[in-house]
């Protein structure tokens, strides 16, 4: 393939991307080394559009411009589940979670565990938050965005993972939180308008260039229905692996247990045991809640962030379906090549489609998605050594100015570790996304079973909270290994969402009985900040004071748009 070739216009607004995020991360970061609390939360000074724009921007990298995309070439629409099924999730942590973890005052989520069970949960939660942060973030991040500038400019692996570390990390180093925030804020802007700018490109293609965007967004969806041509064969070929079954629906949410990637079980579990883990308990996404000025801007930052992960989908989904309506033959190749080079499929459309003097736009907002994560990840993961590492074993009575400092080491010392790992993640096997997926699937389920019921009962100790994720734990890696030796394992146990329900039924049920069975916790461990008060119902304060500015009309609107569209791409509204 030819490289990526660029022009003054291209360099210019790639040049510009950079100045405006130096000069925005520098200015909000410029106080922000005085304390603590300001380098770490923000000083809880962000208001609700930064929040709500850097949880996106953190969320989005090249798991969704490599990745996502890829998988939905290969998959189809229900791999915007991903997005749309986080309505469930956002309003748990909109109406129930925000109210507690604000109310809490901490820094960071294992401190949160601490109070609420014991301190080893604690400390155990704090050393898998560092090791998911480092195997399923950053390196993953690192290396998909590498295999964009190899397949884009002809750049080796190393060079591509260091040049991005390098850029991307530098404000999380300088400026904490604030510097991460408000960059994220640009960032998500750009990323949006760069990934917009390929999907219009790519439906006027479809159109057969007449810019008549309906017709390209008709052709699309009548190729991905495959029922003839070299579209039929290609989702035949595969749909045995794809879903278990003789034929296969691109078009459909609703997909059956066997399902490799979005089984229909994951629609509900996957909510309550992923979602929650990923969106609540993983600190690089909740910190910039936690920074929020206060309960009404952190709840409606949620609410914007979920107008997103409404759209998200235009950008990061519909592309695939483009690519395999321009050429389903991907899928015709052996099963293991199928997904790595779907990868690859979203930077070949940007050579076929995206002309000089946008390109700059494009890597703009491909850089942008990085470095957003990449800042987050890294300033969460500073945040969980130095308060519940150093300052939680080694020095309890340490200065701001000490665990600044070791913040700005560790955020270091952090980068290096993952640009060194990600150079060799060489075969991701079912692809960047899935890759990145399944961890997910193993980390999560044991800590958001106890969250959750630790959230909504006061009943539930640390006995039992502590129990459920070490043998949930033990769970997870029993069933990974059974699922390697066995001859012929459950064809239901095999997707990887479905494994994650199995394990966190295992820890509610076994949280719940060791609780019954052993003393009631102490009433600290259980007061209105940490569980949901059902008398005082404690979560309808600051949801706005008009019309305009209420958490409740928009939450709604937001809710009523995910159902429409689930219920377009599942056959229960119309047939598509």
């Amino acid at each position: 393939m030819e490289t990526f070739p660029l022009n003054f216009a291209d360099y210019a607004a790639f040049g510009l991307f950079f100045v405006a995020v130096s000069v925005i991360g520098y200015w909000a970061g410029r106080h922000e080394r005085a304390s603590s609390d300001a380098y770490f939360l923000a000083g809880h000074q962000l208001p609700w559009y930064v929040v709500g724009g850097s949880f996106i921007a953190s969320n989005i990298s090249s798991e969704h411009f490599i990745g996502m995309i890829g998988a939905a070439y290969v998959y189809g629409i229900c791999v915007a589940l991903s997005e749309w099924a986080n309505v469930f999730t956002f309003s748990l942590i909109i109406w129930f979670f925000i109210p507690f973890l604000l109310a809490s005052r901490v820094f960071t989520m294992p401190e949160f565990l601490e109070k609420r069970f014991n301190r080893t949960l604690r400390q155990f939660f704090a050393l898998v938050t560092v090791i998911s942060n480092i195997v399923a973030f950053l390196a993953a991040v690192l290396y998909g965005g590498a295999i964009a500038l190899q397949e884009l400019f002809g750049w080796s692996m190393w060079v591509s993972i260091f040049t991005l570390g390098l850029v991307a990390g530098v404000w999380a180093i300088y400026g904490g939180l604030a510097s991460v925030a408000w960059t994220d804020f640009f960032i998500v802007i750009v990323m949006l308008a760069g990934g917009l700018v390929v999907t219009l490109l790519a439906l006027n293609s479809a159109s057969g260039g007449s810019w008549d965007l309906w017709e390209g967004l008709q052709n699309t969806l009548a190729a991905n229905r495959a029922v003839d041509g070299a579209w039929k064969e290609a989702v035949q070929s595969k749909a045995e692996i794809l879903a278990g079954t003789d034929s296969y629906n691109r078009l459909s949410v609703y997909q059956p247990i066997t399902h490799r990637l979005w089984p229909w079980p994951a629609m509900i579990f996957a909510i309550v045991s992923i979602s929650i883990w990923y969106n609540v308990l993983n600190q690089f996404m909740i910190q910039r809640v936690l920074g929020a000025k206060d309960i009404w801007h952190a709840r409606m930052g949620i609410v914007l962030a979920g107008f997103l992960k409404v759209m998200l989908p235009v950008i990061i989904v519909l592309p695939g379906l483009i690519m395999f309506a321009r050429d389903p033959s991907v899928l015709l190749l052996p099963w293991d090549q199928v997904q790595p080079e779907a990868d690859k499929g979203y930077v070949r459309l940007l050579h076929a489609l995206v002309p000089s003097g946008l390109r700059g736009l494009f890597l703009a907002a491909l850089f942008g998605a990085i470095q957003s994560t990449v800042n987050s990840v890294l300033n969460s993961t500073a945040t969980i050594v130095t308060l519940d590492f150093y300052k939680g074993w080694f020095k309890p009575d340490a200065a701001d100015s000490q665990l600044v400092r070791v913040g700005i080491i560790t955020t270091t010392a952090v980068l290096f570790i993952s640009m060194v790992l990600a150079g060799f993640i060489n075969d991701l096997g079912e692809g960047l996304f899935t890759y990145i997926q399944s961890l997910y699937a193993f980390f999560a389920p044991p800590f958001a079973a106890i969250f959750l019921l630790g959230i909504l009962s006061k009943r539930i100790n640390a006995a039992g909270a502590t129990w459920a994720v070490f043998l949930g734990f033990a769970l997870g890696i029993g069933v990974k290994i059974f699922l390697q030796t066995a001859d012929n394992p459950p064809a239901w146990l095999v997707p990887f969402l479905n494994q994650a329900a199995f394990n966190w039924l295992f820890c509610v049920v076994l949280c719940v009985v060791v609780s019954l069975l052993t003393s009631p916790p102490e009433a600290e461990k259980v007061s209105d900040q940490m569980t949901l008060n059902w008398r005082k119902l404690n979560i309808f304060d600051h949801l706005g004071d008009s019309w305009g500015s209420s958490v409740v009309v928009w939450w709604l609107i937001f809710v009523v748009l995910v159902f429409a569209l689930a219920g377009i791409f599942s056959g229960w509204v119309f047939p598509l």
